[in-house]
């Protein structure tokens, strides 16, 4: 459900360095990170585990304050706001431009970072994009092609996911997943049509011979679709 494991980015400035989702608790990682410093700000994207588990320690660490859109996350600092630069304590907004964009979906707390940086701009995407493969949608499906459609606005710049490698584009990267969704809500409106009854039954037309280890992850985005059905 990782990939290769989670992805940590530093973003760095003169008086020191920015991390985006520490990753889970493993000591030598932190340590790293810590050395990178000193560290200004640590950013959660969302509240799971493989993001946020080795936040507290980095703070222990390096004392920096962690930020994040759900207010329980945050030891220090105050919540991200939507639309507002990064709470970089002591560092002016010119310095590391950057701007949180909400994109609730993969989960309810989900965000993206972006960086406007004029010559090299990117967006932290967290797990609402990820490298390669679908993501799944925890929150609300309709929530989720939201936050598609606004990051295929930004253009051809750089995704950087909590998962998996590079994306040379995010509005490419935007634009295949929103497809990708909005045909498997077609898959699923035929199967329901076809007689099932269920999002099992549902699972058993769409996704023929799945993997179990993907069950779980197929189940998420039937229940999804199936309340965006209901709600449309």
């Amino acid at each position: 459900m990782t990939l290769d494991g989670t992805n940590t980015w530093l973003l760095r400035t003169g008086g020191g360095t920015v991390v985006v989702d520490p990753g889970p608790d493993d000591e030598g990682h932190l340590r790293r990170l810590a050395a990178s410093g000193p560290v200004l700000l640590a950013v959660l994207t969302h509240h799971h585990a493989d993001h946020t588990g080795g936040a507290a320690r980095l703070r222990e660490l390096t004392g920096c304050p962690v930020t994040a859109y759900a207010p329980e996350l945050c030891a220090g600092s105050a919540p991200l706001s939507e639309g507002e630069p990064l709470p970089v304590p002591g560092l002016s907004p010119d310095v590391l431009p950057t701007r949180v964009l909400a994109t609730p979906g993969h989960t309810d707390d989900s965000v993206c970072v972006l960086v406007e940086h004029p010559a090299t701009p990117a967006v932290l995407t967290g797990d609402t994009v990820l490298g390669r493969g679908p993501t799944v949608v925890e929150g609300r499906l309709a929530a989720y092609l939201r936050s598609l459609d606004r990051l295929h606005t930004l253009g051809p710049i750089a995704a950087l996911p909590g998962h998996g490698p590079v994306l040379a584009s995010i509005a490419d990267a935007a634009a295949q997943l929103s497809a990708h969704r909005r045909e498997r809500v077609e898959q699923v409106r035929a199967a329901l049509a076809a007689g099932a009854t269920t999002a099992e039954d549902v699972v058993e037309r769409v996704y023929p011979g799945l993997e179990p280890g993907l069950r779980r992850a197929a189940l998420h985005s039937t229940h999804g679709a199936l309340d965006y059905l209901r709600e449309a």
